[in-house]
């Protein structure tokens, strides 16, 4: 199922998604984790690849987070980070592209909510609901986790989310967990 939110729009064109084919500038917000290795140093080298990546381009990033985790909760904290990009690649190239990057990286799915060298998530997408066997958009659990809408706010406290709240304001309501600004260094 594909369909496009106009009040989720965020700075992207208004036309309408024809069977797949995407405007040549899409924008995208992604989620970026890691808590296995030089975290640091593996969220920069994915921000580096997603910015040479055909038809990609960063435009801008947050602030690194230390969070701890959620849901598994016996592993260490992770390093954070949202970025945004303009890209022409269709949301499920995007995606292949992205599972690559976490494969290369080490990235090991055994466990779910597990420890990882890196995880990748596709937050939103110039407005799209997809939902289908490989994804969903918009990530179906961002108003949930404060480790997402806290460096999310900082790049588009405006957006709105599938719930009707913009960031800034589903960011107020999550309580109890542990997120902190790691310091000045973005990946």
């Amino acid at each position: 199922m594909q369909e496009r939110e106009g009040a989720s729009r965020a700075g992207a064109g208004e036309a309408a998604d024809s069977g797949g084919a995407k405007p040549a500038d899409s924008l995208a917000y992604l989620s970026l984790g890691s808590n296995q290795g030089d975290s640091q140093r593996l969220l920069a080298d994915a921000v580096a690849g997603l910015d040479v990546l055909l038809g990609c381009r960063v435009v801008a990033r947050s602030s690194l987070y230390r969070t701890a985790p959620v849901g598994f909760t016996d592993q260490p904290d992770f390093l954070n980070q949202v970025i945004a990009v303009r890209t022409s690649l269709t949301p499920h190239q995007l995606l292949d592209a992205t599972q690559r990057m976490e494969r290369d990286a080490g990235r090991d799915r055994t466990v779910r909510w597990g420890p990882r060298t890196l995880d990748i998530d596709l937050l939103w997408y110039d407005g799209l609901r997809i939902q289908d066997e490989r994804l969903e958009i918009p990530h179906p659990r961002v108003e949930e986790r404060r480790f997402v809408l806290e460096p999310l706010a900082e790049l588009a406290p405006g957006l709105i989310l599938p719930s009707g709240r913009a960031v800034g304001e589903a960011l107020q309501t999550v309580r109890g967990q542990a997120v902190e600004r790691a310091g000045e260094d973005r990946a």
